[in-house]
This record gives structure tokens, sequence and C-alpha cells, in this order.
């Protein structure tokens, strides 16, 4: 029905049912200082129609979850270490955000844009929870800047109201980047 199977009954363990995948930090090595444990359908079956993804996201200092959406569902953080900036805009333009603690819960409502930023001293470790068990994960400023084939530097030039020179260099900015990344962006 969604495109991965059931196991048969006379072959299910207890094993099937626990997940040690997002004990350890996931590589903050990248651009934005950000990696990602996931644990969804293709890396923990037993969330086979259950309708969740769970990901632990770790953030160096500074570090940022670039603008996305979730096209496919909702998202629940919780704060377990720093201090995060997390914020969503509405579909009528208000930004909602603030900035969490340990122990602080937070929802992302399906479909919005939205991103984090860790704004403490040290690291940040957040669990996130989707409601969906393949949400999406739609990276807003690689889908703009580096796309293949590229968005036409006139059409962003439009769109953000700049000089096409701009463009330009932010997509000269983001292939340096692609090429200096020791991390894969993993679709959540």
């Amino acid at each position: 029905m969604n495109g991965f199977p059931c196991k048969p009954e006379s072959q299910v363990t207890s094993n099937d049912f626990f997940y040690i995948g997002l004990m350890n930090a996931a590589s903050t090595a990248n651009p934005e200082g950000f990696g990602v444990q996931l644990a969804d359908v293709t890396a923990f079956p037993a969330l086979n129609t259950q309708g969740l993804t769970v990901a632990r996201i770790d953030l160096a200092p500074g570090g940022i979850i670039p603008l996305h959406v979730h096209p496919r569902g909702s998202e629940a953080n919780f704060i377990l270490k720093g201090k995060v900036y997390f914020g969503f805009t509405t579909t009528t333009d208000v930004l909602y955000a603030k900035v969490m603690k340990p122990g602080v819960l937070n929802i992302i409502p399906r479909g919005l844009v939205h991103f984090a930023a860790n704004v403490g001293p040290g690291k940040a470790v957040i669990i996130a929870v989707l409601n969906s068990q393949l949400p999406g994960f739609a990276n807003i400023p690689t889908n703009l800047f580096a796309s293949t084939p590229t968005t036409p530097d006139y059409i962003l030039a439009k769109n953000f109201r700049v000089d096409e020179k701009i463009i330009a260099i932010i997509k000269a900015k983001f292939a340096l980047n692609a090429s200096l990344a020791t991390g894969t962006w993993k679709d959540i």
C-alpha cells in the first residue's frame, strides 16, 4: 500500500521493535553545522504503517537547520541539550519564533517554512517526531540556488528584488559548499 512490505508475522521478533540508531551524534561537519540521525521506515522497519518518523538532530555552536518544509508531515521538536531558536512562518506571513531550552517542546504545522539555529555556547541536541513515515524534506536554499537544472538567475533576481549578479554570487557559494560538505543530506 505504501511501498514498504510488512514482515510476515511468523518472522517478527522482539528486536524488530527496538532501534539504537539515535544513540550516537550525527556529524555536523558541513556548511550549516547540523546533522541528522534518522529513524524512519527505511532505517527502522517497525515504523512501517505507524505514521511516524523520529530524528536526532545535532547542531554545532552557531549551526542552523536551513529554511525547509515537510510537505507530508507536522513536526514536534523536543530540546534535549542547548539553546535553540526555532521559528516558522504561517501562510499569512506571520513568524512564530522562540528560543527553546532543554525540556521545551514545539510544534511545526505541516507544510510551513521553518528553521532552527543553535544560539547557545555549546552543542544542541533535538529530538524531532513527525507524523508521517516519509514526511519529506524540501531544503529551500538548496532548491532555489543549487537545483539541477538551475533556476534561471533572472527569475530568482525578480523574486528576491536584487540584481542577477547577486544571484550568481549566491549560486557560486552553493556550488562551493556542495563540494566542501563532508556529510550528506538525507531526505527526512
